[in-house]
Formats: C-alpha cells, structure tokens, sequence
C-alpha cells in the first residue's frame, strides 16, 4: 500500500489539472509560453502518474486494468477478471 500523503497528493494534482485544463489548451493554441510558465506546476498533465486503483502503487501498473501487476495477479488466480487466465505449461 502506497503512503496515503502520496495517494493525497495525485488526487490533489488532478483535481488541479482538470481546474485549468481548459485555460492551458486556450493558451497554447494561443502560442502564450509566457502565460502557460505563470499557471500553477501542478496544472501540466504531464506531472500525473499513474497509480493502482486499489493500492496506489506507482510501479509495476497495468494501463489495460488500472491496476499494479501485483492485483492483476491475485485478481486472476481468484477469478475476478473475465477472459484472463494464469498460464500454466
């Protein structure tokens, strides 16, 4: 399980990326630098990362499930993911 002040922390920055999601596509379109450099750090998309849905883990995520690999594989071996199977040979 992540830190929660982590976990916090990414909630905050997306709450604060979708505030001025808008202002920073009608500044870029506006070719303003100066303006986009003013807005918050936290406002540019690129400072998200992405975290398991169920740990907040930040390493090891499976874009396909929204979740670490870790999960992904206890989600299997249970069940609880349709159509994905644990391979054996």
């Amino acid at each position: 399980m992540a830190k929660t002040s982590k976990i916090a922390k990414q909630k905050q920055r997306e709450a604060v990326v979708a505030k001025y999601a808008e202002r920073r596509q009608a500044m870029k379109e506006a070719n303003d630098y100066y303006g986009l450099s003013q807005l918050p750090r936290d406002a540019s998309p690129t400072r998200l990362h992405n975290r398991c849905e169920f740990t907040g883990r930040p390493r090891g995520y499976i874009r396909f499930f929204g979740v670490s690999r870790i999960v992904l594989r206890e989600m299997a071996s249970k069940g609880e993911l349709p159509g994905v199977r644990k391979a054996s040979w």
